[in-house]
């Protein structure tokens, strides 16, 4: 096995800078339960091994076998990912893309925020979990309304930063 230390400190990290996010943004129990699906063996063993500490492992996974069964595992057990809201839809015979609930739509821009700032380190600005949005903005790979409110928030935070961001999910939730 790869770095499963650093790996550890990594995700765990990260959880802590959700959970800070997820109180900030007035949803603290969803922040609790984030992620803990990273501690099971099926997400944790190629966490560590493919660890690299400035990106995903799951895209290192990718790489070097077309698919990462890290990723599958989770995002069919946290709903804070978009991929989680797919579904056949019997009319038109196809999988499509289901708006997010507004709940967890929050804990992903919580996600987002907290990733950006692990994988940035001291360069990260405000700016960058925008500029990671914008890697599937207008893909179809998301529903169009949550697309829409999670660049909402996103340009936000760009341009008015944490504070304002926060207060305004915190508003928006009620």
């Amino acid at each position: 096995m790869g770095h499963p230390i650093k790996h550890f400190i990594t995700i765990t990290n990260h959880r802590h800078k959700v959970i800070a996010n997820c109180a900030r943004a007035g949803i603290l129990w969803q922040g609790l339960r984030h992620d803990l699906s990273k501690y099971s063996p099926t997400e944790f063993i190629p966490g560590a091994k493919y660890y690299q500490g400035n990106r995903s492992p799951n895209e290192k996974e990718r790489e070097l076998y077309g698919s990462s069964v890290a990723w599958m595992h989770h995002k069919g057990r946290n709903r804070h990912h978009y991929e989680y809201w797919n579904d056949y839809n019997p009319k038109t015979k196809q999988i499509e893309n289901v708006e997010m609930p507004t709940r967890f739509l929050i804990e992903m821009f919580c996600d987002r925020v907290a990733a950006s700032k692990i994988y940035n380190g001291k360069n990260y600005t405000d700016a960058h979990p925008y500029e990671y949005f914008l890697r599937v903005k207008g893909k179809r790979r998301m529903h169009e309304k949550t697309e829409a409110m999670l660049e909402k928030l996103l340009v936000m935070l760009r341009d008015e930063g944490e504070e304002k961001t926060f207060a305004y999910i915190r508003r928006m939730k009620k």
